[in-house]
């Protein structure tokens, strides 16, 4: 029951955003990772610590953020429950952008008007093939591309 609290924010037909100040550590770092992308003050810590406590992560947040740096960094992290920084974050995908904590809630409120000035329509068909993406292959991903481009031309070609 408590994964498909994080679970639901997978879903390609929303983009979800993480606003994080201060500490996400466990569910909230895997809470974190269940959002597209990640909105952080400069004083943000990340910390997988449930291995330090005999436990594992268990809230979907292992394939996003062996997604975002990999298998080796992510391994290193989870393992050794160490903190990473707001910086670090940045500088291995976590973060999709940090700035000062008092510019957290403006940097997120133009990052959200940045996604509404475009297409609604578009920007689902676009979430859609970036997630599959990540697990297609090459034949697949260009045949959905293609796919979804037809729908696109059709709903402009209604008004959409």
């Amino acid at each position: 029951g408590y994964q498909r609290g994080f679970t639901w924010l997978h879903d390609p037909r929303f983009i979800t955003i993480a606003q994080v100040h201060g500490y996400a550590i466990g569910a909230g770092f895997q809470l974190a990772l269940a959002c597209d992308l990640r909105v952080v003050a400069e004083d943000a810590w990340f910390c997988m610590k449930e291995p330090a406590l005999g436990l594992v992560p268990d809230l979907t947040g292992t394939k996003p953020l062996v997604d975002l740096v990999g298998y080796s960094r992510a391994l290193e992290i989870c393992a050794t429950a160490r903190q990473v920084s707001a910086a670090e974050a940045a500088d291995l995908g976590l973060a999709t952008a940090v700035v000062p904590a008092a510019e957290l809630a403006d940097a997120t409120d133009d990052l959200v008007q940045a996604l509404l000035a475009n297409n609604a329509g578009a920007v689902r068909e676009t979430t859609a093939l970036l997630v599959s993406a990540r697990v297609e292959d090459l034949e697949t991903q260009r045949l959905l591309e293609r796919t979804a481009q037809v729908r696109r031309f059709r709903a402009l070609a209604n008004g959409g």
